[in-house]
């Protein structure tokens, strides 16, 4: 699996950097997760899965800082859930933007 971070397009680099950070965590959280299903060992299942979330801290960690890159990115997060919220769906977990 390869990604390749294309800058175009972006007022600042570091947003395609983390954002294809981003993408490249998600890649591999689902692939561990998939492995981890079909896996029969127990021992290796366990490992998948715990490798899967630690991959999930890093998705937070990367997409903490974007927002720190991307204004726009925060007030599009907080449109999203508010968008969700109007549509009567509950939403468990709040974006927290400072």
């Amino acid at each position: 699996m390869t990604f390749t971070i294309n800058m175009e397009g972006f007022s600042d680099p570091n947003s395609g950097t983390l954002r294809t950070a981003i993408a490249a965590e998600i890649a591999a959280l689902n692939l561990y997760e998939d492995m981890a299903r079909m896996e029969v060992n127990t021992d290796i299942r366990k490992l998948l899965f715990h490798i899967a979330d630690e991959k999930k801290t890093h998705i937070g960690e990367f997409a903490a800082l974007l927002l720190n890159f991307d204004e726009q990115q925060a007030e599009e997060l907080m449109a999203g859930q508010e968008e969700v919220e109007e549509m009567g769906i509950e939403v468990l977990h709040p974006i927290l933007i400072k």
